[in-house]
This record gives C-alpha cells, structure tokens and sequence, in this order.
C-alpha cells in the first residue's frame, strides 16, 4: 500500500461510511493497487476501528466493483479489464445521448449559464493538475446538463451508475494529453445544446465517450 491510510471523520455520517469512504478514495487514487489483498485485522488496526465497518465496507466496494473476492484468498482490489470498461461506458453512452437529446428540448439561458460555470470550474482543475480535482469538475459539467433534462428518473439511474463510471474517469485524465481534447469536446457540448442542436449534441457525447474508451484501452495494453 502506497502511504499510510487516514481516516476523514465525518460527525455526520455512521463510521461504516467514513472507512468506506476512505478506502474508497485509496482505491481510486492508486494508493491500494489492483491485486492488494484487503486484509480485515491489518485495516482495522490501520484505521483504529474494529472488523465489523471494514467487513460493511469491503462489501460495499464489492457491489460498486471495486473490490472481488477470491475463493481461500479474501478481499482483493480489483484490476481494471478492457471487459468490465467497455460495458460501463456503453451504458454511460446510452445514457449521456439520451440526457443531452432531453436537454436541447429544455434548455434555457439559467441551465446554460449554470453549465458554463461548471466548465470554467473543469479549466480551472485542468491547470491545476490534480486528477481528483479534474474528475470532480467532469462529473459537476455532466450533472449539469443531467439537471437540465429535468427527468427525475434518468438522473436516478446515472447516479446509481457514477461510481462505476468514476473509476474510469480518473484513469482517463491521468494522461494530460486528454486534457485539452476533453476542454474542447465540453465547449462543442455546451454550443450544440444553446443552439438546440439533437443530433449533433448527441454525436459529440458518442465521441466524448469513445474518446475515453480509447485512452483507458491504450493505458491498459500499455
């Protein structure tokens, strides 16, 4: 494990959710690798807690996938497969078309405005290089537009899919070569939806998400 893992405690939320949350967050910055054995006791102790919120934790990163069990072996963090990345971003796909085709139909210079902010937030993460930073301003940019679907349900769905997605999204932007293509592919986003352009909206995203499927392909047969 790469440095030691501390603990962000939360007087709001139930400890389970704060070690959750906090191997979580190893996890996806790379400080527990693929293959790590998660190893109850040693977490515990790691953590000051006892077994019980590391066992609720390690079967809640199971469900999001972050986490598989092996047979006599335990809890190991999962590696990420060309399989499992290809069925998540069809899914996002499908999805994002459909959020922004809603979107041209109700767009307004309020829902503009909002998602212009949250681009500039994106340029500012993007300068400062922090790969958290920037999958954090990505996911604000898109929930921008999910809002401006104005349909409860779709948006439901997309959240119970971001942590799958989240993953991917900060393997993609380790490389800083996607940074500039990314700022351009949310300007062409942000055009098409103020001129209420469906199809178009629709092609952009498509590409969007192939251009991220792309780059995690070429990190993972690196």
């Amino acid at each position: 494990m790469k440095g030691e893992l501390v603990m962000d405690v939360n007087d709001y939320l139930p400890l389970r959710d704060v070690v959750f949350n906090t191997l979580r967050q190893a996890i996806l910055r790379g400080e527990m690798e693929p293959g790590e054995r998660l190893m109850e006791i040693q977490l515990a102790q790691k953590l000051g807690v006892s077994r019980t919120p590391i066992r609720e934790a390690i079967r809640k990163l199971e469900l999001e996938g972050l986490v598989i069990m092996i047979p006599r072996k335990g809890a190991e963090v999962a590696h990420i497969t060309e399989k499992d990345m290809r069925d998540v971003l069809e899914v996002r796909c499908t999805l994002e078309e459909l959020a922004v085709s809603l979107a041209c139909k109700n767009v307004t210079p309020e829902y503009l405005a909002d998602l212009k902010n949250a681009n500039k937030v994106f340029e500012s993460a993007i300068v400062s290089k922090d790969v958290v930073n920037i999958v954090d301003a990505d996911v604000k940019f898109h929930d921008a537009i999910y809002a401006m679907t104005d349909n409860a349900r779709l948006i439901q769905i997309i959240n119970n899919l971001r942590e799958q997605m989240y993953r991917y999204r900060l393997e993609y932007v380790k490389d800083a070569r996607t940074h500039s293509v990314l700022i351009s592919e949310h300007n062409d986003i942000i055009r098409q939806l103020s001129d209420k352009n469906e199809e178009l909206a629709k092609k952009v995203v498509r590409q969007h998400i192939h251009n991220q499927e792309k780059g995690i392909v070429r990190l993972l047969n690196k």
